[in-house]
């Protein structure tokens, strides 16, 4: 684990990096589509069953088990704990995405949460007006126009795309938990635990997904969807949709999952 902490690239050097992807990205009006197209679509169907399998057999049984014997309040601060320290990738790409203004906001519900809220186990930013965001590297890149690629499916992360995959090593040099001097089998213990928790809020919408007629390319398309959600804050302009789903595949997917907020 210190081996890898000492390749991080220093401050300077990510800022630069940071530059120089700028200028190249230029100022683009019109963000990069998320595509379903899936010409890897044996490829992504095979992986897609292996975690299906690996989450059957492993991960489904844990996260039921955590979420029979923890409590509801317990849970929530679990949640809010990691959902804090997701926080510095959101306010960075609030920033590269040109929204200071939301950067500046999110940058004081981090300090809020991690301070009065003790280390972020309580939501204190959200009742005192500082709602919740939720940005990515991946979503800077549509920003700056840049096409989301083929349909990805990656080993027990799930859906994703060309241009996603990649961007997560930017968010994940970006996490606390990377610069944080605490032993490697805290932080893999911590890193574990969001993993079940994660999956534990995720089990009421199990019997959607085994109820449709091809539960691979469901997630696949709702997972599309979401993407442009996420991209355009919660307001995609309604010819986005409607390239996303011609009005016979959104009659066969009913309707679209929220979005995370």
């Amino acid at each position: 684990m210190s081996l890898l902490i000492g390749r991080v690239p220093t401050p300077v050097r990510a800022i630069a990096m940071i530059a120089v992807l700028l200028i190249s990205a230029g100022c683009a009006t019109t963000p990069g589509a998320t595509r379903a197209d899936d010409p890897w679509e044996g490829m992504n169907r095979g992986i897609y069953k292996f975690n299906d399998t690996a989450d059957r057999i492993a991960l489904k049984p844990v996260a039921k088990g955590y979420r029979k014997i923890t409590p509801r309040w317990f849970r929530a601060g679990v949640g809010n704990f990691f959902s804090n320290l997701t926080y510095p990738a959101t306010i960075v790409n609030q920033f590269l995405q040109g929204k200071p203004g939301l950067g500046m906001r999110d940058f004081g519900r981090f300090v809020m949460n991690t301070t009065v809220g003790v280390g972020g186990l309580l939501d204190v930013a959200t009742p005192a007006g500082l709602a919740a965001n939720d940005e990515d590297f991946g979503q800077t890149l549509a920003k700056w126009g840049v096409g989301s690629g083929p349909y990805l499916t990656l080993p027990f992360f799930g859906p994703s795309s060309v241009r996603d995959a990649p961007s997560r090593l930017f968010d994940y040099f970006l996490g606390p938990l990377v610069y944080i001097d605490i032993p490697w089998e805290a932080e893999w213990g911590l890193r574990g635990l969001d993993i079940v928790h994660s999956r534990a809020e995720l089990l009421p919408l199990d019997a959607t997904l085994q109820s449709a007629f091809d539960p691979y390319a469901f997630m696949r398309d709702a997972w599309v969807q979401q993407r442009e959600f996420q991209i355009y804050d919660g307001n995609p302009p309604p010819e986005v949709l409607e390239e996303d789903y011609s009005d016979e595949e959104a009659a066969e997917l009913g309707p679209a999952p929220a979005p995370t907020p």
